[in-house]
């Protein structure tokens, strides 16, 4: 397979696979499989960002250049949640994610989350095309962590159109449409860096600071609301399986390859 064909297969299973499994969850799945999925979510996260992204990214930028491009990306997705185009946000009583909307609202907090969501979607393209041009086997790790988080995501996504009013054929659909914006991020930045290969490094830097930040900042907390030891041994392994995964697929594009 091409690069090109890399990015779009793994930009259309990063966007439609994640609304299409998010949709059965959301319909048939009991609630607290979306909490183990979260915990799995973060393991992915982290594992992509500091096992291999950033790794990859300091062995082919500038190592000053990459650390201060993660912590400008993790400064700028705390403002862009503050503004409220970052929608992240996977615990059930989490303030963004509200399910009590106030019937007046006429779908208007579900039309701001699928803004945010197309953005972030676009954003996911961007990086998903930025690894695979920096290494396959890196972009199919993480194309697989954007998946990973992806799905718990959606499923609080489509809940809130639920409740803002939406049935479920058009949650369905929009959230679908939102999740072209995957796509079209992937093929728009393959163009853009194939003449601007020096840009790949900061790219992944930006990736790493997104993955961290998504991980520590907004599911991580989620967590912390079971402090039962039963639940917390259930999220450290949980964790540690997302973590393997990480590891286990990488050995295994490294090993075909």
């Amino acid at each position: 397979m091409t690069i090109l064909m890399w990015i779009i297969a793994a930009s259309f299973l990063g966007g439609a696979l994640s609304v299409l499994t998010a949709s059965v969850f959301a319909y048939a799945a009991k609630p607290h499989w979306v909490g183990h999925l979260v915990s799995y979510a973060i393991g992915a996260l982290l594992g992509a960002a500091f096992l291999e992204i950033l790794p990859h990214a300091l062995e082919t930028g500038n190592a000053h250049t990459i650390t201060a491009t993660v912590l400008a990306g993790i400064m700028g997705f705390f403002v862009l949640e503050k503004l409220v185009l970052w929608r992240h946000c996977h615990a059930e009583q989490c303030e963004a994610h509200d399910h009590h909307v106030d019937p007046n609202d006429h779908g208007r907090s579900g039309m701001m989350i699928l803004v945010g969501n197309t953005i972030h979607n676009f954003v996911d393209g961007v990086l998903i095309a930025a690894a695979f041009m920096a290494d396959t086997g890196l972009g199919i790790v993480t194309a697989l962590a954007i998946i990973a988080h992806e799905i718990p995501q959606e499923v609080g996504d489509f809940v809130i159109l639920l409740h803002s009013g939406f049935s479920k054929a058009r949650a369905f659909a929009f959230n679908l449409l939102s999740s072209c914006a995957t796509l079209l991020g992937g093929l728009l930045a393959y163009f853009a860096l194939r003449s601007m290969q020096d840009w790949v490094p900061t790219l992944l830097g930006l990736a790493a600071a997104s993955m961290i930040y998504v991980a520590v900042a907004d599911l991580i907390p989620g967590l912390h609301r079971r402090p039962e030891l039963r639940a917390t041994l259930e999220q450290v392994v949980l964790i540690s399986l997302g973590i393997g995964s990480i590891v286990l697929v990488r050995f295994f594009v490294s090993g075909v390859a």
